[in-house]
């Protein structure tokens, strides 16, 4: 009997210690660039929150969206998000709404975080799970003073006859396409095209204009995106944009950051609304035209900071990018890229779009 109260004595001074020590460091708060297995991009946020944890994802496509709960279990992380979906019928008739969540589980080795994504198929009857590695991001640098940037000689992204230095393609960088550059300096003439969509993009009368047809009844049809075969790393980038009723745009910079185009006229300031870094960053005063109405951008891209001027007025400034927004090509914010304009959305018109970059 003694010696088991002994052993008892000692387990229970064990079990004290354990409780008083100090808990082990949590190595998930931060920010992390995800890159999913199948391609794509996304990016996850976590902070303490008194005691326990919050956190913010952006999966693909979409905004970051705040985490319904987030928690670990042993060493992995699971962030729970659970929102309503209406399923709809064959005429897109709304036939009931369900639950629909989505659950992370990631595992930090270092600044290296590995996981999979799993959330109720579109079947109804499985489950979709998407695997993804990641990095962790470093703090954004200090704002830069833009006044002492040098901007390099302007390039001409598109000559208003064609489309000649420019790839229609869906939701890739054409060069992941194999779609290779003709052998020496010149590409004149080509244009990639990605042949798993619908390309509505033309040049016409000066104007770089995208039409994305949908026959009444039938699929909902594919069109691709548009980007420059040229990639570039910071920037001041400037063109005019006609936007018609509903139209639904955006603005890739360096295929990552997207500058969203939209008939937001008269609407509440949001972060969805024409000018806005897609999702992040909202604009301060409300600077849009009516639709039918051409538009301008002057925006620079400097060491992860932002300023965007529509149509005279700055609406954001030079403000940091915490990660990538929806639709990105991929997460890396280090990474060059090209100029890409959406075009699965609605039709759109752009004109004088010129490039200067940063000289360093």
């Amino acid at each position: 009997m003694k010696k088991l109260l002994c052993i008892s004595s000692i387990a229970f001074t064990g079990l004290l210690t354990s409780l008083n020590a100090p808990a082990a460091e949590n190595s998930f708060p931060g920010q992390w660039a995800l890159n999913p297995a199948g391609g794509g991009a996304g990016w996850l946020e976590v902070k303490p929150a008194n005691g326990s944890l919050t956190g913010t994802l952006l999966w693909m496509g979409g905004s970051p969206e705040p985490q319904t709960r987030v928690w670990m279990d042993g060493d992995k992380l699971v962030a729970l998000r659970v929102w309503n979906e209406d399923v709809r019928d064959a005429a897109g008739k709304v036939i009931r709404t369900l639950p629909h969540p989505m659950m992370l589980t990631a595992t930090v080795a270092g600044d290296q975080i590995r996981g999979n994504l799993s959330q109720p198929a579109n079947d109804g009857a499985s489950i979709s799970k998407d695997e993804f590695t990641g990095v962790r991001i470093p703090p954004a640098p200090p704002k830069p003073d833009l006044s002492t940037i040098r901007f390099g000689e302007p390039i001409q992204l598109f000559n208003g006859k064609n489309l000649e230095g420019w790839a229609v393609i869906g939701g890739a960088h054409w060069s992941t396409l194999g779609l290779k550059k003709p052998d020496g300096t010149s590409a004149q003439g080509w244009v990639p095209i990605d042949p798993k969509v619908a390309n509505g993009w033309s040049a016409q009368d000066g104007l770089l204009v995208n039409d994305p047809v949908q026959t009444p009844g039938q699929p909902h049809r594919h069109y691709g995106n548009i980007q420059t075969l040229r990639d570039f790393e910071d920037f001041n980038l400037t063109l005019e944009v006609n936007v018609g009723p509903n139209g639904n745009s955006g603005v890739y910079l360096r295929g990552i950051y997207e500058v969203q185009v939209f008939d937001s006229y008269g609407k509440p300031l949001d972060r969805h609304n024409m000018g806005a870094i897609y999702g992040r960053i909202t604009p301060t005063v409300a600077a849009e035209k009516p639709a039918g109405e051409w538009q301008t951008l002057d925006i620079t891209l400097v060491q992860r900071h932002a300023t965007v001027i529509l149509n005279g007025k700055k609406i954001i400034d030079n403000e940091p990018l915490d990660g990538c927004t929806g639709g990105a090509l991929w997460s890396d914010q280090s990474r060059p890229g090209p100029i890409y304009l959406q075009g699965d959305h609605t039709g759109i018109k752009y004109r004088n779009i010129v490039l200067r970059p940063v000289v360093k």
